[in-house]
């Protein structure tokens, strides 16, 4: 597949660096020499130096024959045009954008991106999909991560477990006799940093980071049988009144009425914008990493701190206030990558990280076959599918027990005709399926030919 990454930032590079794994025709446009060098030294890719939204420069890529234009540069404004350029004067099929000023992305406007206006097939707001990732976080306290699958009928968790973890020391093909009704399917583990494709035979230890697969219903019960039985904030304090801030904050207003919500922000006109435009949250204006507002903050009593400035530092330093002053729970947006790892080793509950979001919500409208959604886990460490089995697969009508899977890859679960099925040797998967399936970063490709068309079927 022949692919256009108009921008080499963090988003741009880690979209090319994955596309790049599989096998495509990448090329990268950037404005910055600089940017366009290293991604070309980095990764088996082409650069060009020019502007995105320009006809000369878009046919310098290979436009013509491009499958898939991602607009993800800085500008809002050349991201829309270059798919413009890429429609009208390409005929690209597909024109995925990049677009951060809500402006554009209010419901008043909603025929902007389309057929008949600006020709944009997918567009993404990193500001609403970090915001409703965050939203997930505060629902399920105990979780670093939370992701709905399968039209919410399951649901992928992360959770820690601790040295009191009912689980650890156990071989996860006992679970299922532990638990034989509950259905948990540990698809990847995390151990001081590196990834494990967990086998049948393998156990968690204090201190993993543990990834499953488990019915939405059955939540309360999995997340118990980890020894998390933490209850949902109702008192939420966010620093930070930005893009992010403020869309968690109206997030929080629509849909969780019982939540007692604050906001700190330190610049005046964006501390009393927000303050018009939210209703039910009180939007203080001052220094997050000043005591005195913190403490008019009650920070101290205090559930769950979610720190989203545009800083990484002040995230970061200004969550560790809040642990010290007593609250509970911190989440922590953070950018750059090289701090990822450290977080957790400082006391810091969740890390939000807006690229990994934004990266995933566009992988899944380019992967190939009838992928419903793709998830990457953490960087580097794989990727979380929704795929549907298309009749012409080698895993079709195969017992479980007989499937030749390649090593990394994980079935969670699959859905058939509305009902939930977890793997079994005995279960066979349909025509049809809709099959939750992990798989680590170097396979993706062969799980998405595994599951659309057989080497027989050419």
């Amino acid at each position: 597949m022949k692919v256009i990454v108009c921008g080499a930032g963090q988003v741009g590079f880690n979209i090319a660096r994955y596309l790049a794994q599989e096998d495509n025709d990448v090329t990268v446009i950037d404005q910055s020499l600089d940017l366009v060098q290293r991604i070309s030294d980095t990764l088996d890719v082409r650069g060009v130096v020019g502007m995105a939204s320009f006809p000369d420069v878009l046919e310098q890529a290979g436009a013509e024959d491009a499958e898939v234009l991602i607009a993800v540069t800085g500008a809002d404004e050349v991201n829309m045009v270059a798919c413009e350029v890429a429609h009208t004067l390409f005929g690209v099929p597909t024109k995925i954008a990049r677009v951060r000023r809500q402006n554009y992305l209010a419901r008043a406007w909603g025929d902007l991106f389309s057929r008949n206006g600006i020709p944009i097939d997918v567009t993404i707001s990193p500001e609403l999909e970090v915001a409703r990732a965050v939203t997930r976080r505060l629902q399920l306290p105990g979780a670093f991560e939370t992701i709905p699958l399968v039209d919410d009928k399951i649901k992928l968790i992360g959770v820690r477990c601790g040295d009191d973890c009912p689980l650890i020391h156990t071989p996860l093909r006992q679970l299922t006799q532990l638990f034989p009704d509950l259905n948990i399917v540990v698809v990847c583990i995390a151990r001081q940093g590196k990834p494990i494709v967990p086998t049948p035979d393998d156990q968690m230890l204090a201190g993993d980071e543990v990834y499953f697969v488990v019915e939405t219903e059955k939540i309360g019960r999995a997340m118990a049988a980890f020894g998390h039985e933490e209850t949902e904030a109702r008192r939420l304090l966010i620093f930070g009144g930005g893009n992010i801030g403020f869309s968690l904050a109206r997030e929080i207003e629509d849909n969780n009425p019982w939540v007692n919500a604050k906001l700190i922000e330190s610049d005046p006109e964006k501390a009393e914008s927000a303050a018009k435009r939210l209703s039910r949250t009180v939007v203080l204006q001052g220094d997050v990493l000043d005591a005195e507002i913190l403490e008019e903050a009650n920070v101290g009593l205090t559930e769950t701190v979610v720190a989203v400035t545009n800083d990484d530092e002040t995230n970061i330093l200004s969550s560790l206030l809040a642990k010290h002053s007593g609250c509970q729970r911190t989440i922590v947006l953070v950018n750059k990558a090289a701090y990822e790892p450290l977080i957790t080793t400082l006391g810091i509950d969740v890390v939000v990280v807006p690229r990994n979001i934004t990266v995933s919500t566009i992988l899944q409208h380019v992967r190939r076959g009838r992928v419903y959604s793709a998830h990457t886990l953490r960087e580097g460490f794989g990727e979380l599918m929704e795929i549907e089995a298309m009749e012409t697969s080698t895993v079709v009508g195969t017992p479980m027990r007989d499937l030749n899977l390649p090593l990394g890859v994980v079935i969670g679960a699959l859905e058939r005709k509305g009902r939930i099925i977890f793997p079994h040797p005995d279960v066979a998967i349909e025509a049809k399926d809709r099959v939750v399936v992990f798989a680590a970063s170097e396979i993706v490709r062969k799980v998405e030919k595994l599951f659309a068309v057989s080497l027989g079927y050419f």
